[in-house]
């Protein structure tokens, strides 16, 4: 996300909107998450080969300045609620400091985001109607929505993240670099104009 930013703070006299959509790495897990250490020797298996995983993203997140902590991180949450925020923020233009906050309690202080009472202290933080959010989680309001937007990802081929998509249908996934980002925007233009 980061390295997008840059991109388009090069590209201010372009019409870019950005549109952050929702992707379910975990459907299944139960609304409570899960022990994290139980749900990456699942997932991973060995300690040497979790390891290398997260050192890869460690250093591309050194890259863009995230310094990320995964050692703090102790639970694996369900996100729908994650989700419901960020979209619930959007609707004020939010989503995006509402996405960078969760991601800084997530992976660099281990914060339970799928907990309702840590995603209230992002709500207030990012000053959006907090009565109004809370009624919105106590509803279920805005979960088949995240459920649709799931299914038109994987219907996209998008199984994992970062993901991108550019003007509906051109689709690039992982942490791409500068020229990358810049080479798609650029694909999708032309495409548009065509």
């Amino acid at each position: 996300m980061r390295r997008l930013k840059q991109v388009l703070a090069k590209r201010k006299n372009q019409n870019i909107s950005v549109n952050f959509c929702s992707l379910l790495l975990n459907p299944d897990l139960p609304t409570s998450g899960i022990d994290r250490e139980n749900y990456l020797s699942k997932k991973f298996g060995t300690e040497s080969h979790i390891q290398r995983v997260f050192g890869n993203i460690n250093e591309v997140g050194l890259s863009v300045d995230i310094d990320f902590n995964f050692n703090t991180i102790r639970h694996t949450p369900n996100t729908i609620d994650t989700h419901r925020l960020i979209h619930f923020a959007g609707v004020d233009g939010k989503s995006e400091i509402a996405l960078d906050l969760l991601f800084q309690k997530y992976f660099v202080e281990g914060k339970n985001i799928g907990d309702a009472g840590e995603l209230m202290i992002i709500a207030k933080r990012i000053g959006i109607d907090t009565q109004a959010f809370s009624d919105h989680l106590k509803s279920t309001d805005g979960i088949m929505e995240i459920y649709a937007t799931n299914a038109r990802a994987h219907s996209l081929g998008i199984n994992g993240m970062p993901s991108y998509v550019f003007s509906g249908r051109l689709v690039i996934s992982g942490a791409q670099e500068h020229n990358v980002l810049a080479r798609m925007i650029d694909a999708a233009s032309a495409a548009d104009e065509a």
